[in-house]
């Protein structure tokens, strides 16, 4: 492994297009376990870098995935896996957007265009996937109390690993992340945190903290090691084209606001060697001890890391591999809760997403060339509805609207800029984003708290005892409901009603359409109390939106057919594109099916598989139907139930979400409570996590898509 006097400089390579066929790649072929990383020199490293992110440009515009994180995290994988030992050495990183290319350098470089795909690499870190993926994670701000968990593992099993946790700015706003750091102080552990800084989550880094490290890197100085182990301060060259220092200026302190705080007693002497040291022109080099011991106790102690009791390096250039390499050499010396900071560009070396980070967070597939363009048309997506839905309602003083760093998927960007004094994106911090509600409640505002499914998990007590239990009149308006394809069951929004309907003063709806949850929006935030709507990742069934009020009924659901009546509204969701095919049914079309007066079933749908659910009950013999739009989970409409159950044989529940605990459950325990003894059959999604695919192939998996419903419905009438 070369020595940092060996090592040479290396600018990362800009590219433009993103290649279409596999790019040549002769230095990092002779990879496929980061033990082959240990044979290659300095310069073949930074070539490798560079092959690497052409590779990763190449493979992504094949599977689709996320884009920029990885990107940005090249030069760093490179060199984590280069000083490591890894598998024996462990490396946590945070949330799993940044790791395709720990992928390709562990073993899994010819898979990685099948990430996303079924049965394909998931797409994050996954144990069962790899004995390199040492946690499993897809939620950020995870990696700090792993990391500590498995440093002391090895410390009480008196072994010798090394422990390095990779999280970014964006995750450490998490409560969670300072939680494990202040016990990783307490427990004295070996631990090495690397705080992967590119000023983003998926939206802008915004509050406090990124304020904090905004001044750490402007002021042009970093905490460094020399070769002994020592650590010093030296002056880092910062551009004034930087894009951090740029976004940042009129947050970080700059060259003046430094100097004015360094107290008069120390002479006019230091405040000009200082004063050149930060100059524009001043090369890279140590400060004397004198004036390095002045600094730090004058202008660097507001420095979060150290005050908690973290040996704090940096911050560093997270695109200088040689730099890097030298700082993981040094720091694999040190004991003790080790902070390295280093600063990163997300979409690094593509230039349309350094450009626009946001848009290349995530792409999907290039098209084929020889892929035919269609003209069909397509549905809104939920959440541009609810979007929609909240700009209509932007004028209502007192609605406010919070997020936790979801403002682009949540189709929130147009009510920020319209009301910016009324949206409030908390960053990743889901627990204080419902706590935070419950006290604009108290104070006479109207909260409407945007959040996936998977994510409210996160903020279940403070729902439960900070909202619920004190009635207080807030709206979650949860999105990514039900599966959600590709990011597999890490973010699958399917225990939402189990934990949510047994809170008491909640009332829950499930919308079947678009229509429908515009409407139901409606109906919720006029409850005064807790309420919550889910709807699903992706687009509607193409119905037209109504947007007079309609003042549905809390709690009462509809009928929407019966057998020989007119087929209602019905639509395709079976596209692998992700976009619906509408097919409007001719008014005067009627299907009349021949039935036995001795079987009826009566189906009730919770949410969107309506759709599907109708189709497939057309095709069934022998059984008269009557489907119900039931719209509310909570209240439950048990007047419905008692009407229908009079002359039905056999009851069906349909939902796309767990059985256990889920809408079914609700009919049947009303059922056994009120004494009605009939056949029931849950359509759900069974007792396990459900692996990533497109989400029609996990419809079909779970067997609530068209053909697994009528299948199961057959088999259970018959």
């Amino acid at each position: 492994m070369p020595t940092s006097a060996t090592m040479p400089s290396h600018q990362p390579k800009t590219f433009t297009t993103i290649p279409t066929a596999r790019p040549h790649t002769p230095t990092l072929d002779r990879v496929d376990l980061p033990c082959d990383l240990k044979s290659l020199n300095a310069d073949e490293l930074c070539v490798l870098a560079d092959e690497l992110r052409e590779y990763l440009l190449w493979s992504v515009g094949q599977s689709g995935g996320h884009f920029g994180a990885n990107l940005g995290v090249v030069e760093l994988t490179v060199a984590l896996h280069a000083m490591y030992d890894t598998p024996y050495d462990k490396l946590v990183w945070d949330v799993g957007h940044q790791a395709y290319a720990h992928k390709v350098l562990t073993g899994r470089k010819n898979e990685l265009p099948s990430i996303r795909s079924k049965q394909g690499l998931t797409a994050f870190p996954e144990r069962g996937e790899s004995e390199y993926d040492t946690f499993g994670v897809g939620h950020s701000s995870t990696s700090i109390s792993a990391g500590l968990g498995m440093s002391l593992a090895s410390r009480i099993l008196g072994e010798n690993r090394k422990v390095v946790s990779i999280i970014g700015d964006g995750a450490m706003t998490g409560g969670m992340a300072f939680e494990a750091m202040n016990d990783a102080v307490q427990q004295n552990a070996d631990l090495t945190v690397v705080l992967n800084d590119n000023d983003m989550s998926i939206s802008q880094a915004i509050g406090g903290f990124s304020r904090h490290l905004a001044r750490l890197w402007q002021r042009g100085l970093a905490f460094d090691m020399d070769k002994h182990g020592n650590i010093l301060m030296t002056k880092r060259e910062i551009s004034t084209d930087d894009r951090r220092v740029r976004h940042y200026l009129h947050m970080a302190t700059d060259a003046k606001e430094t100097l004015e705080k360094i107290p008069a007693k120390l002479g006019t002497n230091l405040v000009q060697n200082i004063g050149n040291l930060l100059g524009k022109n001043a090369p890279p080099m140590p400060l004397s001890d004198k004036i390095a011991e002045k600094l730090n106790d004058h202008i660097f102690p507001d420095n979060l890391f150290k005050a908690i009791g973290f040996t704090y390096l940096g911050p560093f250039d997270g695109h200088d591999l040689p730099k890097l390499l030298q700082v993981f050499e040094r720091a694999k010396q040190l004991k003790g809760a080790v902070l390295i900071h280093v600063h990163t560009v997300k979409g690094k070396g593509f230039a349309p997403a350094e450009a626009d980070p946001i848009k290349y967070h995530a792409i999907g597939k290039l098209p084929k060339t020889d892929t035919p363009k269609t003209d069909k048309p397509t549905a809104k997506k939920y959440s541009d509805i609810f979007g929609e839905w909240l700009m209509d309602k932007g004028d209502d003083p007192k609605l406010v609207a919070i997020t936790p760093a979801m403002c682009e998927g949540s189709g929130m960007v147009e009510f920020a800029k319209r009301y910016p004094a009324k949206f409030f994106d908390v960053a990743i911090a889901e627990q204080h984003a419902v706590t935070l509600a419950g006290g604009m409640a108290t104070g006479g505002l109207k909260p409407v708290v945007a959040i996936y499914s998977t994510f409210l998990q996160r903020g279940y007590d403070q729902f439960v005892h900070d909202v619920a239990l004190q009635k207080l009149d807030v709206t979650f308006a949860i999105d990514r409901a039900g599966l959600v394809g590709e990011d597999g069951a890490t973010h699958a929004g399917v225990f939402d009603l189990a934990y949510l309907r047994c809170v008491p003063n909640v009332i829950i709806a499930t919308p079947s359409d678009e229509h429908e949850c515009y409407q139901l929006l409606n109906a919720c935030y006029d409850y005064q109390g807790t309420s919550a709507i889910r709807y699903p990742r992706g687009a509607g069934v193409g119905r037209e939106i109504v947007k007079t009020d309609e003042k549905f009924e809390i709690g009462k659901g509809r009928i929407v057919w019966q057998s020989g009546q007119e087929k209602p509204f019905v639509v395709s969701q079976s596209n692998h594109d992700g976009f619906s095919d509408v097919l409007r049914q001719a008014q005067d079309e009627r299907k009349t099916i021949q039935t036995n007066s001795n079987k009826h079933l009566v189906l009730f749908n919770f949410g969107t598989r309506l759709a599907d659910g109708l189709k497939a009950v057309e095709k069934l013999e022998n059984v008269s139907v009557t489907v119900c739009d039931m719209r509310w989970v909570k209240p439950l409409d048990t007047a419905l139930i008692d009407k229908l159950a009079k002359t039905a044989t056999h009851i069906a529940t349909l939902e796309e979400h767990q059985i256990m605990g889920g809408a079914g459950s609700a009919v049947g325990e009303y059922l056994a409570s009120a004494g009605i003894t009939l056949p029931i059959k849950q359509l759900g999604i069974a007792d396990k996590f459900i692996a990533h695919g497109s989400h029609a192939e996990q419809l079909a998996e779970c067997g609530i898509d068209e053909k697994g419903i009528l299948e199961s419905l057959t088999k259970f009438i018959n």
